[in-house]
């Protein structure tokens, strides 16, 4: 743009001398007589020369969409991760298995000998933040290979054979820069699975995948990695051996996995001689790496704003409340009959729950938080992998034991169960249509047979959740005592720990535990 400016303004300036020489040679004026015929073909020439120059830069005819004729790289700059396994924690089993791709790429030449070829490709997959992108960026950084990061995303155009192109130039790059990591994450944006529905420019960048996959000279070292939430829809082109040759399960961290998270994220923090980090991750059950981080960056934010100069246990509590139950409301306009209603339906979660032994109460709350006006803190002792059936439906108990509350105290309901609904229903839907706990058999069922067979299937989680409010309703009707001490306790502290909670229990008989 600056050029073009500039090259008008001397054509400007070109074509007043111009103008000035022509007149002049019609009405000559004594003070332009030195000028030589040559000077001024020179003038009139170069004049000439920049007038069909702009002309011809303005006019330029453009054939092909903006997008094609600007057409980027896909990739980045080249890019060398600084990122090592040391700033990767809890991930111990994956970091083993991925050594072994490590040291293909570092010592190549005595695994050719034994006829042997590097994996092709990687894909990881499970829930998001749990270290996916951080994993592949730890690859490149111990093989120190160049890292090439592209964004399913960015393959995906309205004009046909764009996405494809791209591919070509990012393996192309890859390829000129061995060794080289190519890093597609959300690879789910252009590897669904085809079908004749499906869109003619996308099934054209995965094709060109594909071939780019299964194309590579065995002399390059190249290494494709993918990253998705979604497994399920990838197309089985795509995942057979050749192309991913290694399908990896990333999920969230367990209890160890989770104290050498909150280690790496606290590392740099000023903590309190008081922190216990592994009482911090047995709270954080359930939640990824990233969520973790979020927790110990919230806890540093909330020790600033105490004017504080180390974090400490409580910062700690706060953030995990802030990241699970979200902001605090600042001045609620609750209403008071709200305001016991929340009582009864937050006491009812935490008698119940306390009672069938499915979590560890943590904390109960009336102070709204986010879209809730209460909330139960609960944890689990340990990590657990597999659930009976009879646990599932004391789970089930738990979540609705909110709405029997209100059903037993008010004789009445209100939408405040919504969330509990959503869960409770989720569960007996498992139940029913995924480990086979239902008068239906050990039998398991897709999308097509949910869909097909909606209405047997509704009967039986009806059953399910009709059964886990009834052992909910009978719990609380047996506890009622409890139940009344506990929400008038909230309706004046409007916070309840668990030491408080276990007081209140030794105070009353130890609770018949009536769930079947």
């Amino acid at each position: 743009m600056k050029k073009k400016k500039i090259t008008f303004l001397i054509l400007i300036i070109g074509l007043i001398a111009s103008t000035i020489l022509i007149y002049d040679k019609y009405y000559p004026s004594p003070s332009l007589s030195k000028i030589s015929i040559g000077d001024r073909i020179t003038v009139w020439t170069v004049t000439i020369i920049l007038l069909i120059y702009y002309v011809s830069s303005n006019s330029k005819p453009q054939l092909v969409p903006s997008v094609l004729t600007n057409e980027k790289e896909t990739s980045r700059e080249k890019d060398k991760s600084n990122v090592s396994f040391n700033d990767v924690a809890g991930l111990e089993e994956i970091k083993e298995e991925l050594q072994e791709t490590i040291d293909f790429i570092n010592n190549s030449s005595k695994y050719r000998k034994m006829g042997a070829k590097i994996p092709k490709g990687i894909l990881f997959y499970g829930p998001p933040g749990t270290g996916k992108t951080l994993l592949a960026k730890a690859v490149a950084g111990e093989t120190n290979s160049t890292f090439l990061y592209a964004s399913g995303s960015e393959f995906v155009e309205k004009y046909v054979g764009v996405g494809a192109k791209r591919v070509r130039t990012l393996f192309e790059r890859a390829k000129k820069e061995a060794p080289s990591i190519i890093f597609i994450d959300e690879i789910d944006a252009i590897g669904t699975k085809r079908n004749l529905d499906s869109n003619n420019e996308k099934d054209q960048t995965l094709n060109q995948l594909l071939v780019e996959m299964d194309g590579f000279n065995t002399d390059e070292t190249v290494i494709i990695i993918g990253a998705t939430n979604r497994l399920d829809l990838l197309d089985e082109a795509l995942l057979r051996p050749g192309r991913f040759d290694r399908h990896i399960y990333v999920g969230n961290p367990n209890m160890k996995a989770r104290e050498k998270i909150l280690q790496v994220h606290t590392k740099n923090k000023p903590l309190d001689k008081t922190i216990d980090i592994v009482d911090i991750a047995k709270k954080t059950h359930g939640l990824s790496g990233a969520e973790l981080a979020n927790i110990a960056n919230e806890a540093a934010i909330i020790a600033v704003r105490n004017n504080k100069s180390k974090i400490s246990i409580d910062h700690f509590d706060a953030a995990i409340e802030r990241v699970l139950a979200g902001l605090e409301v600042k001045n609620p306009t609750v209403l008071l009959k709200e305001k016991k209603t929340v009582s009864v339906h937050e006491a009812g979660h935490a008698i119940v729950s306390k009672i069938l032994k499915t979590d560890l109460v943590q904390k109960i709350s009336i102070v709204p938080r986010g879209q809730a006006l209460g909330y139960v803190l609960k944890f689990p002792d340990e990590d657990r992998y597999l659930f009976t059936k009879q646990e599932l439906m004391n789970k089930i108990s738990g979540l609705l034991a909110g709405r029997a509350a209100e059903q037993l105290i008010f004789n009445e309901i209100t939408t405040g169960a919504k969330d509990d609904l959503d869960k409770a229903t989720h569960i007996a839907k498992e139940m029913v249509c995924s480990y086979g706990m239902s008068s239906l058999g050990p039998m398991a069922m897709d999308e097509q047979h949910i869909k097909h067979n909606y209405d047997i299937l509704r009967i039986e989680i009806k059953k399910i959740l009709d059964k886990g409010y009834k052992d909910a309703l009978k719990i609380l009707e047996e506890n009622k005592d409890i139940l009344n001490h506990v929400a008038n306790t909230l309706m004046e502290k409007e916070i309840i720990d668990n030491e408080e909670l276990d007081a209140i229990f030794k105070i009353y008989e130890n609770p018949f535990d009536c769930a079947t």
